[in-house]
């Protein structure tokens, strides 16, 4: 059974998690991975669904905060305008961004007969790390099959963690990074509502990270080296907001980097987006005017809050869930997990 920062007594904040602490504890949320691991490969694709329908004509209002910029994600600008997202979002590594655009593309023309010719063009959401450490990232491996296999594999439920997906080859603070995901739960005007994050961690010097209980990791036998990576944080939220207040949630992850002891360095593409699945959009809406529901800005600090812890607990959920890992020419990863393990509080 994999391990996660609870069984370890690491505690991320003050609030509660949700029943999976996952990021489908969202209600419709889905997450599905496609994992290549073959010779000097170790790659992958991971899809997130905001709901199982059809994404474009049923929208969910959304943001995007560039922590930093050193990325090369597809269709932040287009998000970032309008406050939609329009299809799933595929995780993936650099240089298979444009093979994640054109396979969103593909799905979302088969689906939508009128896309380019009554209605507008679509605006596929791409995000990406480097992997280029661990896999041989120039082969350029990841085909249209492998997202449609990731896309196909979404499902609600428990969520494969560490070195899967796009996680397949990441590093984090000189650990095995990857895929991880965390949960915080609330009331509001008596209801429960619930905040999921995923982190696809890839960034962190070596030595830089702080754990919850305040012990250092440092790994063996990994030399210094400058701020390069990347990480991509996901936020899913059921609370009705405005794509203004996604913009503000988004921001917070920034404070959950900050307590693992990241400083958002000049080489790492750090970028946060956050969607509500309340009050899907409708693309083909006759209204002039349509109703908004929003939360009340004064209690906007329950959610800044729930991100920052979650982004903190995901990331160490990711770098704990993976194994130790040896990929292209011999280079290596060690587990922080088996650091834990080596070295109990």
């Amino acid at each position: 059974m994999t391990q996660r920062a609870r069984d370890f007594g690491l505690i991320c904040g003050v609030m509660r998690p949700g029943p999976l602490n996952a990021i489908t504890d969202v209600a419709g949320v889905t997450l599905g991975h496609r994992t290549l691991r073959e010779g000097g490969l170790l790659t992958g694709f991971t899809a997130l669904l905001p709901h199982e329908g059809n994404l474009f004509r049923r929208k969910v209002r959304a943001a995007v905060d560039v922590i930093n910029g050193f990325g090369k994600s597809a269709g932040l600008m287009q998000l970032a305008e309008l406050g939609q997202i329009e299809t799933p979002l595929l995780l993936g590594n650099t240089l298979a961004v444009g093979t994640g655009f054109d396979a969103l593309v593909t799905r979302a023309l088969a689906a939508n007969p009128d896309i380019g010719r009554e209605t507008g063009t679509v605006n596929p959401v791409v995000l990406e790390c480097n992997d280029g450490y661990l896999s041989d990232i120039r082969a350029r491996a990841l085909t249209q099959a492998d997202a449609f296999a990731a896309l196909d594999a979404a499902a609600s439920g428990p969520v494969a963690e560490g070195a899967v997906g796009a996680g397949a080859g990441m590093s984090a603070f000189g650990f095995k990074g990857g895929i991880g995901t965390a949960s915080r739960r609330f009331d509001l005007d008596g209801s429960g509502y619930t905040l999921g994050v995923l982190a696809l961690a890839n960034f962190g010097n070596a030595g830089d990270l702080v754990l919850p209980d305040g012990r250092r990791p440092v790994p063996p036998d990994v030399e210094a080296q400058n701020e390069r990576g990347s990480v991509i944080l996901v936020v899913a939220t059921d609370v009705p907001l405005e794509s203004r207040q996604l913009h503000r949630i988004a921001r917070r992850c920034g404070a959950g980097l900050a307590r693992l002891g990241a400083f958002w360095g000049n080489g790492s593409g750090d970028i946060a987006v956050a969607f509500s699945t309340a009050d899907p959009i409708a693309h083909d809406q006759p209204a002039d005017l349509v109703p908004l529901r929003a939360l009340n800005e004064n209690r906007i600090d329950t959610l800044f809050r729930a991100a920052a812890e979650a982004t903190q607990e995901a990331v160490l959920n990711a770098m704990i869930a993976a194994p130790a890992t040896t990929g292209r020419d011999g280079h290596h990863r060690p587990s922080l997990g088996d650091w834990l393990r080596a070295n109990p509080a």
